[in-house]
Order: structure tokens, then C-alpha cells, then sequence
């Protein structure tokens, strides 16, 4: 029998990912978009899946700014670093995936406010932290925290298309600090999560060429299905999952 190398979450999804749906914000921006409130992650890369609609996914990183055109059977997805903004075109549904389970939902998304929200670490939690529930005082809260993100990142924009990116790479630094005594905690949820199911993998090559299929008698099949419908996400209205190893419960963030 293959046995796991440390304990790890039940019943994870391929590869420990983390698993929801987001229907885009269509809420106005001050440049007259709608979508999103532009952030970024620090350890996973994150993928959209398009199930509907139109838009598009905005992005800056070190190629600078890039507009990435979003349609049904579109896959976009975004590595550690990398500023992403969606935007909202018509109708626009996606499924994310991502990467390490629930590490997102434990800070390891920041948002691009302004510097001085992002150099005061209470401001910053004031200023991301929604109230609890998906009722009109928590939807106007997500709006200004939308606004507050987007002001922050209209100027990052602009610097980069000029051809300074001092602005982008200050907030990287920013983003890292505000998350960097976290780091432990995430160490946990990586063991727990996706490292665990990637040793598992490993052992379980052991054991097929020592000839030992042992480990098969655990087969099985899970079926879930969204448990919180229409939450206020970073980028929309979100549906997720309460199956651990998926996405951790949503807390506003």
C-alpha cells in the first residue's frame, strides 16, 4: 500500500487547485471600464477558463502592459507578479483555477491601491476587508474597494506604458511586504495541499515499479457541487466550493 508522505487535505482536485466561478463585476470604473479590481499573487499562478460571454483580461508585468481579448473557449492564466485587471464585455462567466488550493483566500492576493494604503498595513486590511454576508452595505464596500484598487492601478499603467516601470516594481515590493509574515501559515497549506499530492504521485510511481498495485483498493469518486452562490470576489460575483483543498472558505477577500 502506498502511504501518504505527511497528512493531507481530503479529497483534493487534481493537483490540490483551487476551484470557483466568477461572473464579471459590470460595474463602471473611473476610465469608463467595467470589470474588476486589479491585483496580483505572490505565489500562484492563476487561470481563467472563459464558459461565457466576452472581455478581456488586462495585465502588467515585466512584457508590460498587455490587453488579452477573453472568449467562450479562451484560456488566459497569469503567473506570480503579474497585475491582472478583468474587464467586463457582455455576459462575461469564467471558472478559475488555482494554483496551491487555498493560499489566495490567505492573503496571497494584494491589491493595487494607492502607496500609502499599501505602506500601512492596517489601512490596507480597512480597505480589502469586505463585511461579511451579500447584501447592499457589503456590495458597496466591494464597489470602493473596486475603485480604490483601480485608482492604484490606472497609475501603475500609465508609468509602465511609458516606459517607467519603477511604479510596478515598487508595488511588488509593497505587495511582498504586506505578506511576508503569512509566509509560515502558506508553508502549511502548500505542505497539506499541493505538495502533498505531488509526493503522493511519487509514491505511488515507487510503488508500481517495485510491482506493488496495492494502493488501487483506494479508488474511488467524489461529486460536489457550489455551496456559496454569488459572493463579492475580486473580480466578481463568485460561486465556490466548500470541499477542503479546494478553495477555503471565502472571507472578503
Amino acid at each position: 500500500m502506498v502511504s501518504d508522505p505527511r497528512p493531507v487535505l481530503p479529497h483534493p482536485l487534481p493537483g490540490a487547485v483551487g476551484l470557483s466561478h466568477l461572473s464579471a463585476y459590470d460595474w463602471e470604473a473611473a476610465d469608463g471600464v467595467c470589470g474588476g479590481s486589479p491585483h496580483l499573487h505572490l505565489v500562484c499562478t492563476e487561470a481563467y477558463v472563459v464558459t461565457g460571454g466576452r472581455g478581456a483580461v488586462q495585465t502588467l508585468s515585466p512584457d508590460g502592459y498587455r490587453d488579452i481579448p477573453l472568449e467562450p473557449g479562451s484560456v488566459a492564466w497569469f503567473t506570480p507578479g503579474t497585475v491582472h485587471r478583468m474587464v467586463q464585455g457582455g455576459d462575461l462567466r469564467i471558472t478559475v483555477l488555482m494554483q496551491n488550493s487555498g493560499l489566495p483566500e490567505a492573503g496571497d492576493a494584494v491589491f493595487t491601491f494607492p502607496p500609502e494604503v499599501l505602506a500601512d498595513p492596517g489601512k490596507y486590511a480597512a480597505a480589502a476587508t469586505l463585511p461579511p454576508g451579500k447584501g447592499v452595505g457589503t456590495e458597496k464596500a466591494a464597489r470602493r474597494r473596486r475603485d480604490l484598487a483601480v485608482e492604484g492601478y490606472l497609475a501603475l499603467r500609465e508609468a509602465l506604458v511609458a516606459g517607467d516601470e519603477g511604479p510596478y516594481l515598487e508595488f511588488q515590493r509593497a505587495a511582498a511586504r504586506l505578506v511576508r509574515e503569512k509566509v509560515p501559515h502558506w508553508r502549511e497549506l502548500w505542505r497539506a495541499g499541493a505538495l502533498a499530492a505531488a509526493e503522493r504521485t511519487g509514491a505511488q510511481l515507487d510503488a508500481l515499479a517495485a510491482g506493488d498495485e496495492d494502493y488501487l483498493a483506494e479508488a474511488t469518486a467524489h461529486r460536489t457541487e457550489p455551496t456559496r452562490l454569488g459572493g463579492f470576489g475580486m473580480c466578481g460575483r463568485r460561486d465556490e466550493y466548500a470541499l477542503p483543498g479546494t478553495t477555503l472558505p471565502y472571507e472578503g477577500k
